[in-house]
């Protein structure tokens, strides 16, 4: 089912854009992700628990499809071949609905949602990082990678460009590594899982490879969306089409050092579009991953007539190409068209610590990083206004980002666009 040509309103998120920038070949080349470990354990029965988590509500932890489908409401996709998917409101939490929301599957690399929304805190962006080799040990074999060199000086910016767009295991294990190491940085994601209430999940690697016990839900992996969209850094490099990433130095014949920049561009096939499926309207984001054991997974976020709405897709049975994606296009369709008038089925539980009041947003969700746009990225949403390539975008976002933490409710205001930093950006 092509995705609706329908024009958005009033875009939160972003409107079709015009990629010119992004080469064929890189739309029609395999989604960059984490790879399958040859360790990893053998994939999950086809059948989901008989019983699972009611986290959120006791019809989600009930196998097969959760819906209310009363007079009024459409008809659910029929040809949605996905072990567990969801669908729900990004601003009210409700669930719309699901499929075996709860079923503990590999996560692959939409397991980095959760690492980017632990670490993104921790590090501003601008902070600089010379590659040890230390950094680059334990890296699974086949992994995804951005390119990063070892003895090369990275900013931290840099890095989750290549963990957002590439998928880069490499950036993760740099990352992590600032953070004190592998075991520390899972450490601290189970945590935050916990604190999400994001009980499905078990940590064994940071960048979703596949690995013996690693396993989430549909359910989970849309909090761990819903609660990185919240940061304005993770709003930036999810919704970012292609970027400049730093490469290795080298020497230009006059012996002189040099550094070159070489393109990167995002996986997700909902932002970028391919051969065989359009860009969505509204989309911006969130991550993609492909495994042995997981298949392929995502999670996505879209706003159309002022709804936004989030939906995750673990592993189609059917094996087309792009199918995961196409599969997320038919659930957002009909949740658009739900939306109103379905009755939920559960909802997006609140982070254990959620405020109680609301607080205004940093404009970063980095520790001392900086909400203006940073040189080399091309977002959607980003300004056609400056653009000497001809790359016409979509139309600019208004500013002002109010985040509610409303404990029971954990909403976010209306108002809140993604991505909100593109505004009047000035491509190199």
């Amino acid at each position: 089912m092509p995705a609706p040509k329908k024009t958005v309103r009033r875009s939160l998120l972003a409107a079709p854009a015009v990629l010119t920038t992004v080469s064929a070949l890189a739309l029609a080349a395999p989604a960059a992700v984490a790879a399958p470990s040859p360790d990893a354990s053998s994939s999950p029965s086809a059948t989901p628990p008989a019983s699972m988590s009611t986290v959120g509500g006791a019809r989600l932890g009930q196998p097969g499809t959760q819906a209310n489908l009363a007079s009024g409401v459409p008809v659910l996709p029929k040809d949605v071949t996905a072990r567990s998917w969801i669908v729900s409101d990004a601003e009210s939490g409700e669930v719309l609905a699901a499929h075996n929301a709860h079923w503990q599957l590999a996560p692959a690399s939409t397991l980095k949602m959760l690492f980017a929304d632990t670490l993104l805190p921790k590090f501003p962006k601008t902070t600089e990082h010379k590659v040890a080799v230390s950094d680059l040990e334990g890296i699974g074999s086949g992994s995804s990678m951005v390119g990063i060199k070892e003895n090369e000086t990275y900013s931290v910016h840099d890095l989750w460009l290549g963990v957002f767009l590439r998928s880069g295991n490499d950036a993760v294990h740099v990352l992590s590594a600032m953070n004190g190491g592998v075991d520390e940085t899972v450490a601290d994601m189970n945590d935050h899982a916990e604190e999400l209430r994001a009980l499905d999940t078990h940590v064994v690697s940071p960048d979703g490879y596949d690995a013996p016990g690693q396993v989430s839900s549909a359910y989970d992996l849309t909090l761990f969306a819903r609660s990185g969209l919240q940061k304005a850094d993770f709003r930036e490099y999810c919704s970012t089409v292609s970027a400049k990433f730093p490469g290795a130095t080298t020497k230009n014949k006059k012996g002189k050092k040099v550094r070159e920049d070489f393109e990167i561009q995002n996986t997700n096939r909902l932002l970028t579009g391919d051969y065989d499926i359009d860009q969505y309207p509204g989309i911006a984001g969130v991550k993609n991953g492909n495994t042995t054991d997981a298949g392929a997974t995502f999670t996505g976020v879209a706003e159309r007539d002022g709804k936004v709405l989030l939906v995750t897709v673990m592993n189609p049975e059917k094996n087309d190409h792009n199918e995961v994606y196409k599969e997320t296009a038919k659930l957002f369709d009909w949740g658009f068209e739900a939306a109103g008038k379905v009755e939920p089925v559960g909802e997006l539980v609140a982070p254990k610590g959620a405020a109680a009041t609301a607080a205004p947003e940093t404009g970063t969700g980095e520790a001392g990083g900086s909400g203006d746009a940073s040189p080399g990225t091309k977002p959607v949403g980003a300004a056609a206004a400056g653009d000497t390539g001809g790359a016409g975008t979509a139309l600019a976002i208004a500013g002002g980002a109010v985040v509610l933490l409303a404990g029971a409710a954990f909403l976010v205001n209306r108002r809140w666009p993604l991505p909100d930093l593109v505004r009047r950006r000035t491509r190199p």
